[in-house]
């Protein structure tokens, strides 16, 4: 028998984890022969409405699911125990209004108690995917609290990006969004980060050659990538829900499957110091992966534009790392 892949979910009762736990479960991520354990973590008040999402697994009967714990975020080493995924969706939300530095103040020491119960409890080949925000910097604070886990298992999500900016592509070329190719999001899941067009393809040319107007690429393109998680709260009410879950079942299955042969993906690491980028940050490069670690993309070449776009990003992540420099105990 297939042993089980243990996947704790933080927030799973919320509007993320809801659409996303399902997913897992039925296989999508992990392929239909390989069962899955799901651990469920929830705020103790919210725990009456996980016993709820608990009751619709059941109901679903999904032949892939084979068990599932639940534990409180008081009890996160429960939570966390024997976890080769770590899903750290759960965190004080980002509301109409509030700024950057906001969220860094509130969530941050969630990350610090979540990272050493990984360290003390979480399977010893743990991947952790930090989605709550701003994941960058939260990623950060969970790796240097999690002493024994090696660097290279943290990734913050910014497939969502990515998925943003590939459909903004296929729709302005009049292309499927499978005709897109190459995407990769440079430094932080904020407004700042940099959707790199440049180095992109369309049915396998370059973005720039297929899409004439260099005007839109350079403005209104970034900005609404940059700017799409606070237009959806304005329209919704609310943040990004069901297409974050489904960047994570992408981000998930990106980490877990070997890249295919001159295509990558975009996740936030701990740099090693490529294009620049300050050794030890947590900043969004292209990857790839042979489903165990992965590797930056070698050897792209960046014009001054795009070099200024990814520099102002890093320096927006050097000033949150000097924000949290007290919760950074590794």
């Amino acid at each position: 028998m297939t042993t089980p892949i243990r996947v704790a979910v933080t927030g799973a009762a919320g509007q993320i984890g809801y659409s996303l736990i399902f997913r897992i479960a039925s296989g999508e991520v992990f392929g239909p022969n390989q069962p899955v354990v799901l651990h469920l973590v929830e705020v103790p008040p919210a725990m009456g409405a996980l016993e709820g999402v608990h009751m619709e697994l059941d109901d679903c009967a999904f032949p892939t699911l084979a068990g599932v714990v639940k534990a409180d975020s008081d009890h996160l080493e429960d939570g966390f125990r024997n976890c080769n995924y770590v899903v750290c969706v759960g965190s004080i939300p980002r509301k109409q209004g509030m700024e950057r530095g906001d969220l860094i103040k509130i969530n941050g020491p969630i990350f610090t108690s979540t990272g050493r119960a990984i360290a003390a409890a979480a399977a010893s080949d743990v991947k952790v995917l930090v989605v709550g925000n701003p994941c960058n910097t939260n990623a950060l604070i969970a790796m240097h609290n999690a002493p024994g886990v090696p660097s290279d298992r943290f990734y913050a999500m910014t497939r969502l990006d990515e998925n943003r900016a590939v459909s903004l592509l296929a729709r302005k070329s009049g292309q499927p969004v499978s005709a897109v190719s190459n995407l990769a999001i440079w430094g932080n899941h904020s407004a700042t980060q940099y959707p790199d067009f440049y180095q992109a393809k369309i049915g396998g040319k370059p973005v720039t050659q297929v899409i004439g107007d260099q005007a839109w690429l350079q403005s209104e393109f970034l900005t609404t990538v940059q700017q799409r998680g606070a237009a959806v709260i304005k329209a919704r009410g609310a943040s990004s829900a069901a297409s974050a879950a489904n960047a994570i079942v992408d981000n998930l299955k990106s980490i877990h499957t070997p890249t295919p042969s001159g295509q990558w993906f975009s996740a936030a690491v701990c740099s090693d110091g490529s294009y620049g980028v300050d050794p030890g940050l947590i900043s969004s490069f292209p990857l790839t992966t042979n489903g165990t670690k992965w590797s930056i993309v070698p050897g792209l070449q960046h014009n001054d534009f795009a070099r200024a776009k990814i520099e102002a990003s890093v320096a927006e992540l050097r000033d949150e790392r000097n924000t949290i420099a007290d919760l950074l105990k590794k």
